[in-house]
């Protein structure tokens, strides 16, 4: 059901167009307003999902009622009704971001598309909102310990920036959390994140993959490619695992920090790029640039702002929390009521020693809850919980 109001001081005028769009779709629910100032409370008071709204009115003109709700609630597409004498000022309204704008008297087939494509694109705008929503609760960061206190802090005064990060810490401790929440918070965030498992690329692609090819380059380049940077242009690279990106790649990832350039495999054309670089690694780098594996520019490069993301053993304080974030998740997954965890189960895994860090606990988690009782015991965890 698509609720729209009708916002018209010409009761006639305004009766047609109730007439004209109840008659067209069962599925339209149509109010009406008289004026503007009566069209912003309803607006302020309902949920619609389009306005159409007379220009030239008593008490409030439709270029103010326009801007109103602009404020109020930006997502609503608004179609503008003008007089042929306000041809003009329709035009400017399309510059304070209305939809569009019908003459009178409206044409039928004119006004009846014009309302659908706004109504798309509301549709589309919820979509996305919802989208990003989804998005963010997939990459929430669950915790209060004083260490992810203060890495949620860090991400708040980073974020902002354009700072290159490089984030460290143990294999399934939450380094790509990490690295989706500073591009969330970030001014990029209308951008793509383009992520990059640099261990999980064989070095001959690696340069390939990151920068892209001309057709030719190689036996199986058969046309020309656009790599990872280019995609992220105007968002974030993510380069996962970056200790395992072979030393070539690295002097190449090295030039585009420094010149927002790069050269696409088998060409000597530069192609500016504007990306923000995040990068992770479980490896100790400053090892690895002493053994020759890592070059110590691209290190100081990338480490503008480190976060080092502890493992679990040294915040047990959150597996309570995580616990009963997994145990949400996995309901939700599997289409079931939510398992609990009785306190002394809970304490027994604040014990455990976890090498796998939170991916191993999710895993545990998750055989509690198939294998134990209505809820997961002291005992479900000795017998299921094995390490």
């Amino acid at each position: 059901m698509s609720k729209i109001l009708v916002i018209e001081d010409e009761a006639a005028i305004r009766r047609v167009l109730v007439k004209i769009l109840s008659e067209e779709n069962s599925t339209y629910q149509v109010e009406e307003a008289e004026d503007g100032l009566s069209g912003i409370e309803k607006i302020k008071n309902e949920d619609y999902d389009l306005v159409l709204c007379d220009i030239k009115m008593p008490k409030m003109d439709g270029v103010e009622v326009l801007e109103a709700t602009k404020k109020i609630k930006p997502e609503i597409p608004i179609v503008m009704i003008s007089g042929h004498g306000d041809l003009d000022t329709a035009v400017n309204t399309m510059r304070l971001g209305a939809f569009d704008y019908i003459s009178k008297p409206p044409d039928l087939n004119r006004l009846l598309n014009t309302v659908r494509n706004a109504l798309d694109k509301k549709e589309l705008v919820v979509e996305n909102k919802i989208l990003k929503k989804k998005v963010s609760q997939k990459y929430e960061m669950i915790g209060e310990s004083i260490a992810i206190s203060k890495i949620k802090d860090m991400i708040d005064k980073v974020a902002p920036t354009d700072a290159r990060v490089l984030i460290t810490g143990p294999n399934g401790t939450g380094k790509e959390l990490v690295a989706h929440w500073l591009h969330e918070k970030s001014e990029r965030s209308r951008g793509a994140l383009i992520e990059v498992n640099c261990a999980a690329i064989p070095s001959e692609l690696i340069e390939s993959e990151l920068f892209g090819h001309v057709k030719g380059a190689f036996t199986s380049a058969n046309k020309d490619r656009a790599g990872k940077f280019e995609a992220a242009n105007g968002g974030t690279v993510f380069l996962d695992e970056i200790g395992d990106m072979s030393l070539s790649a690295q002097a190449k990832v090295l030039r585009a920090l420094q010149e927002n350039k790069i050269q696409r495999v088998g060409s000597d054309k530069d192609i500016k790029v504007d990306v923000r670089v995040i990068a992770a690694t479980n490896k100790d780098l400053k090892k690895e640039i002493e053994d020759g594996k890592f070059r110590e520019d691209l290190y100081h490069r990338l480490a503008v702002i480190l976060v080092e993301v502890p493992a679990l053993n040294d915040r047990r304080d959150d597996i309570p929390l995580l616990i009963n974030h997994f145990a949400e998740k996995i309901a939700n997954e599997q289409g079931t009521a939510v398992k609990s965890f009785s306190d002394k189960a809970i304490k027994q895994l604040q014990e455990y020693d976890w090498t796998g860090n939170i991916r191993e606990l999710r895993n545990v988690v998750e055989r509690l809850i198939i294998l134990g009782g209505k809820e997961v015991s002291e005992t479900d965890v000795q017998l299921f919980a094995s390490k």
